[in-house]
């Protein structure tokens, strides 16, 4: 996924669905400089993580 794309996402008021690793997630925030973004699963939202917006995916 793209940085442009993480951020509509995150200021969108409308959920997106994205996975990581195959797995439905919630992106929290988006760092350009590191192209990250921080995210947790929607089975467990008190697990926040940091991952490459590359292993992101819109479907």
């Amino acid at each position: 996924m793209d940085t442009v794309r993480a951020k509509e996402i995150v200021s969108s008021p409308i959920m997106a669905n994205v996975t990581y690793n195959g797995a439905s997630v919630y992106i929290e925030s988006v760092n350009d400089l590191r192209e990250t973004a921080k995210i947790h699963s929607l089975n467990q939202p008190e697990n926040s993580q940091v991952v490459s917006l590359t292993n992101l995916t819109e479907y």
